[in-house]
């Protein structure tokens, strides 16, 4: 059963202005070591930080809270792949702790995740679903 569905579309050239002006503190503040890393290896690195903080923003619409409030981070909502090169989320903290409260009793969290860019956009839309344990 889906649990919840988050859209966002986040402008590419306000993340760019937003690293310009307050850089490593941006960064720090809104993103975990592992995307950090990520972005700073990607040579589009404002497209890269524009779809994570998309998919972060989707993420916490899904969960019903918005960031930062009832507990949700930014640094709660991390983008990771999966092996096979697949988006998903980690969530931790007051995110992972909203994720339990609203899935069912017998049944595990799966998240989906899909980003897009296409200058001056991204875009990332997220699914949670519960399925029986």
């Amino acid at each position: 059963m889906i649990i919840g569905i988050g859209n966002d579309l986040c402008n590419i050239d306000r993340i760019a202005s937003s690293l310009e002006r307050f850089g490593e503190r941006f960064e720090t503040r809104c993103f975990t070591a592992g995307e950090i890393a990520k972005a700073r290896k990607r040579r589009r690195t404002a497209e890269t930080y524009a779809k994570r903080w998309a998919a972060k923003e989707a993420c916490a619409k899904a969960l019903g809270t918005g960031v930062p409030r009832h507990g949700v981070h930014w640094k709660h909502i991390e983008v990771v792949n999966l092996r096979s090169g697949k988006p998903t989320l980690k969530l931790t903290g007051g995110a992972a702790t909203r994720l339990l409260e609203l899935i069912p009793e017998g049944h595990v969290a799966e998240v989906h995740l899909t980003m897009t860019d296409d200058h001056p956009w991204a875009e990332a839309s997220v699914i949670i679903e519960a399925l029986p344990a």
